[in-house]
């Protein structure tokens, strides 16, 4: 099997370099059925390597050479390794949460290895409360980060008492393939199938709307509005060259603090996300020395499978556009900068709303281009970063999962820090609460694990500019 490779899982393989290595992660805290024995977990990772039959996803190898013109294809393993891929752990004592979110830094530190499929799984024990922690990291080219945490959670079960489950990669959870229509198999008058044609035709619309949605968005750009263009980010001490060490922190808050204080202001879920981490970053830079004068940019993903979610997660790839968003980080005011991150976040999505999902992800390659092409070009320091960190808030599963008994009780996800762009903060909701994986360069970003004690005291402050 060999098959070309989309343009945006390309560009993700060509930006990968020692010190900016392109997967993202996951961590999954599991607590064992009441009925376990001593060697469950033993038993739970050679089970785990009993199935050495991966669906083709997993299976999926990038490949280059001079008889591909130098271009990015898959290629499908046949020397696959089940052990190679899948591993088992322990952590050195105490046992304590730091010493895993330590082990998940150092893990997520090192690049996968091109020659093989693009993912790894370590089951980890060790912890000195019992529970069992599962981190994996898949390569952005390979699937980007909502479907992989929606693949991660599609293996689970709702039913504690369910046992025989086949891990994420098994081929047990491909279905069949979909079934072709009829209609689709028939030809035009010129001898191309009509799915092809209605193709071509949606393509040639998209690209005659192009240029106005590029207009609008330099445009929005040059009035410092958000959409999918920033041009006002200001310098701060995170946007620098990164090297390729991690430091991952991780916290959960309940889920129905944060929407108490979107009912009680008007605002929405994603609103009080972005408003905790703009507190944060005031106070983390702040007591630095390093708070510019004016708001700091993040990046937010939007996805554009949500509504064929489980078709991304099958079948992999990247979806995703972007609104860069003010953080209102130079307001004192806690309630002024939800507000801030609440009017910045509706003018993007209505400039989105604008666009074909085509042309978002047209304008969101223009957005994201400086940031790509300033490190390459080695530009860092000499011009403004066109956003200053990256957050994105992923929806998860609202009831309580199970993996053969075991009791999912917390699940963190762990991303991309980018050169120039030294951290990124990834949210998914779970079962009543919302996991927070912050995940920064270990030597940009200093004093990382200080960021969680801003983001609580954050929510904390905006629960009390609520009236809550």
């Amino acid at each position: 099997m060999v098959a070309p490779m989309d343009p945006t899982s390309a560009g993700f393989l060509f930006a990968e370099n020692r010190s900016q290595p392109m997967h993202v992660g996951g961590l999954q805290l599991f607590r064992k059925p009441e009925d376990a024995s001593r060697t469950f977990v033993r038993d739970m990772y050679a089970d785990m390597l009993a199935h050495d039959d991966p669906a083709p996803l997993f299976l999926k190898r990038p490949h280059r050479s001079v008889a591909t013109g130098g271009q990015w294809f898959w290629t499908e393993d046949d020397q696959f390794d089940i052990e190679y891929h899948v591993r088992h752990s322990a952590l050195p004592k105490p046992g304590r949460i730091r010493e895993l979110l330590e082990l998940c830094g150092r893990l997520h530190s090192t690049r996968l290895a091109l020659e093989r499929p693009l993912w790894e799984m370590h089951v980890i024990e060790g912890l000195r409360d019992g529970r069992v922690a599962i981190y994996s990291k898949m390569h952005h080219a390979l699937i980007d980060g909502v479907s992989s945490m929606r693949l991660m959670q599609s293996v689970l079960s709702t039913d504690p008492d369910e046992r025989g489950m086949a891990p994420t990669w098994s081929a047990e959870h491909v279905g069949p393939r979909p079934v072709r229509r009829a209609e689709d198999a028939d030809n035009d008058a010129f001898g191309l199938p009509l799915g092809a044609l209605r193709t071509a035709l949606a393509i040639s619309a998209d690209a005659a709307g192009l240029p106005g949605a590029l207009v609008r968005t330099l445009s929005r750009g040059l009035r410092n509005e958000t959409s999918a263009l920033s041009l006002y980010a200001p310098r701060t001490i995170i946007n620098k060259r990164i090297t390729g060490a991690r430091r991952f922190a991780a916290q959960d808050w309940p889920l129905e603090r944060l929407q108490a204080i979107g009912r009680a202001t008007g605002t929405t879920l994603n609103d009080v996300v972005l408003a905790m981490c703009s507190g944060a970053m005031r106070t983390y830079l702040d007591e630095l020395g390093a708070l510019p004068d004016t708001s700091l940019v993040a990046m937010v993903p939007v996805g554009l499978k949500a509504k064929n979610a489980h078709s991304a997660s099958a079948s992999g790839g990247n979806a995703v556009g972007a609104v860069m968003a003010g953080l209102g980080t130079e307001l004192p005011d806690p309630a002024d900068r939800l507000q801030a991150v609440h009017h910045s976040m509706v003018t993007g999505k209505e400039a989105l709303g604008s666009m074909t999902p085509a042309q978002i992800l047209a304008m969101s390659a223009l957005g994201l281009a400086p940031a790509i092409l300033a490190p390459m070009l080695k530009l860092e320091g000499l011009t403004r970063p066109p956003f200053n960190l990256i957050i994105s808030n992923v929806p998860g599963p609202k009831e309580p999962l199970h993996y053969n008994g075991a009791v999912l009780e917390g699940m963190y996800p762990l991303s991309i820090p980018i050169h120039g762009m030294g951290l990124n903060i990834t949210c998914t909701s779970y079962a009543g609460n919302i996991g927070f994986g912050l995940t920064g360069c270990r030597r940009t970003v200093p004093r990382l694990q200080r960021l969680l004690t801003h983001l609580d005291d954050e929510l904390t402050a905006l629960e009390k500019a609520a009236g809550i």
